[in-house]
């Protein structure tokens, strides 16, 4: 059996799998700086899954830099790139590293793995991964990099598998962190995040895309950590309409909740048309995610705005977050996917160990 450890910096996650099916789950919430090894006891007991039982564990890890595109064995040297990687993503990379010391801990002989967010977009082309900076600047690693690819690599599948994968695909990827991905015959070719999960879409407390001066103004006026916190935890639909939670702010009725949604809806849209200029069309759109799958209100909005594109839905199949969306005057496919994040990580570390002759 598999242990799937999604590891933050005060939560973890744990799914256990044999081969691809799911057999156990827990969570572990409120966790303190040093508590992640007992955090992952309290987890496997939840789980009531003996240590003995594990065959190996995968880890999701945010950020692989440019190097780490690929599911890989957990090595001292991946372990080396990963931290060399907090400070691209530093609110989540130091979590996932902890997650694999407590089960190095728990278990020191049991083989671990890593998959990484940022892979599935190593197939994004030079021109739209580089920044127009200095080659200096560019040597240090800043350049667009693209996440939420596991959880766009498991959307492929469901529809590759189904036989419904289009050539020309517009991923949603729509929860707290929002991000779009243009896949074309399965590859990401474009996405909306870039160097950190900061960038692109109007999220539950980050920004979204923002000029680089205003953050630089931010950092001047508050100094860069500060500036960092306004940035990625007291922005977006929190510092606009004072939630980061959609069913809040529907609840809410404000007119600052109301501006909020409106600001979220326009920028999906303006985004998703970036997205279709970087497949020269469009022949789906898929919904996954927290918001992607339950929000109807979101999607109708963001479906209504692409309707220069083709796009017609059925609004009592939205209304009823039913798997197909598109109606019979649709030239372009609609589809729900629910995410499917930790059996992809179990599926492509499986696919590692068994290409080590195991």
């Amino acid at each position: 059996m598999w242990l799937i450890v999604n590891a933050g910096s005060s939560s973890l996650k744990l799914k256990v799998f044999d081969d691809e099916r799911e057999v156990a789950k827990a969570f572990v919430g409120e966790i303190g700086p040093d508590g992640h090894g007992t955090a992952m006891r309290e987890g496997l007991a939840q789980a009531g899954v003996p240590l003995h039982r594990l065959t190996a564990a995968a880890h999701r890890v945010v950020h692989g830099g440019a190097s780490l595109t690929a599911t890989c064995r957990v090595t001292p040297e991946v372990l080396r790139q990963i931290e060399a990687c907090v400070p691209l993503a530093p609110l989540h990379n130091p979590g996932n590293l902890v997650g694999i010391q407590a089960v190095e801990e728990l278990a020191p002989h049991l083989p671990q793995y890593a998959a990484f967010d940022t892979a599935f977009h190593a197939t994004n082309p030079e021109v739209a991964t580089t920044y127009a900076l200095p080659q200096s600047a560019r040597d240090l690693g800043l350049r667009r990099y693209g996440f939420h690819g596991i959880s766009f690599a498991a959307l492929v599948r469901i529809l590759r598998q189904s036989g419904e994968l289009p050539k020309r695909l517009l991923a949603c990827h729509l929860g707290n962190g929002c991000s779009l991905a243009a896949i074309v015959n399965g590859r990401s070719v474009a996405t909306t995040m870039g160097y950190s999960p900061l960038d692109g879409l109007t999220m539950g407390t980050r920004t979204g895309a923002i000029d680089g001066n205003a953050v630089l103004r931010l950092a001047e006026l508050h100094g860069v950590e500060e500036a960092g916190r306004i940035l990625n935890r007291q922005s977006g639909l929190l510092g606009l309409g004072g939630a980061s939670d959609m069913r809040a702010l529907h609840a809410a009725g404000t007119p600052e909740a109301r501006f909020a949604l409106g600001h979220f809806a326009y920028w999906a849209v303006r985004h998703a048309g970036s997205m279709a200029a970087a497949m020269g069309g469009l022949d789906a759109v898929v919904f996954t995610g927290g918001i992607g799958e339950n929000d109807a209100w979101a999607r109708e909005k963001i479906l209504s705005g692409l309707g220069f594109l083709g796009v017609s839905s059925d609004p009592e199949a939205n209304r009823r977050n039913e798997s197909q969306l598109h109606d019979a005057t649709s030239r372009v496919a609609i589809w729900i996917v629910p995410a499917d994040e930790e059996r992809q990580i179990a599926l492509e570390a499986q696919a590692v160990r068994a290409g080590e002759g195991v």
